[in-house]
C-alpha cells in the first residue's frame, strides 16, 4: 500500500512500487487528463509536478512519488478559477487536437513557477521536451506570454 498526495487530496493506492505514477494516475485514481504519449519520458505528454517540478509520469515509478506533492492537470485550477496558463490557453486557443495540451500546460506553469517573465528563448528552452504533432508551438508561446501578464 502506497501514500501518495495528489492535488492536495491523501489517497492511499494498492499496486507495485514499480508501477509508472502515470497508471497509478489514470488506472488506480481515474485521473485522467495526464496522457500517455512515448512510455519513455521524451514526448512530454505524461508531465505532472512532483513538489513543484515537472516530472514525466511515465518514467517515475510509485515508489519514486510515494510520500510527494503531486499535482495533475485537474490539480492545477478550476472552471472557476483557472491557473493563469489555463486561461492564457483558452485566450490564445492554442489547443489543435489537444493530446498534448495536459502535458504543455504542467509544463509551462512550473517554468512561470520559477520564472514569471521567461524570454522566448527561456520558454523554448522549457518547452523542448514537450511535443506538439500539430505543431503549435508559436501559440504556446504566445499564451505563456499571455499567463506572465494574467498572473501579475
Amino acid at each position: 500500500m502506497a501514500l501518495l498526495t495528489v492535488n492536495s487530496v491523501q489517497r492511499e493506492v494498492e499496486a507495485d512500487s514499480t508501477t509508472p505514477l502515470l497508471w497509478v494516475l489514470r488506472d488506480h485514481l481515474g485521473l485522467m487528463g495526464t496522457r500517455f504519449g512515448c512510455g519513455v519520458g521524451l514526448c512530454g505528454c505524461c508531465t505532472v509536478h512532483i513538489n513543484g517540478e515537472a516530472v514525466r509520469s511515465c518514467v517515475t515509478t510509485l515508489a519514486d512519488a510515494e510520500g510527494s506533492q503531486i499535482t495533475t492537470i485537474e490539480g492545477l485550477g478550476t472552471s472557476e478559477r483557472p491557473h493563469p496558463v489555463q486561461a492564457a490557453w483558452l485566450e490564445v486557443d492554442v489547443a489543435q487536437c489537444g493530446y498534448c495540451q495536459s502535458g504543455q500546460i504542467m509544463q509551462a506553469a512550473a517554468l512561470l513557477a520559477t520564472n514569471p517573465q521567461p524570454t522566448d528563448a527561456d520558454i523554448d528552452g522549457a518547452m523542448s521536451g514537450n511535443l506538439c504533432r500539430c505543431g503549435t508551438y508559436q501559440r504556446i508561446r504566445d499564451a505563456i506570454h499571455r499567463a506572465t501578464e494574467l498572473q501579475r
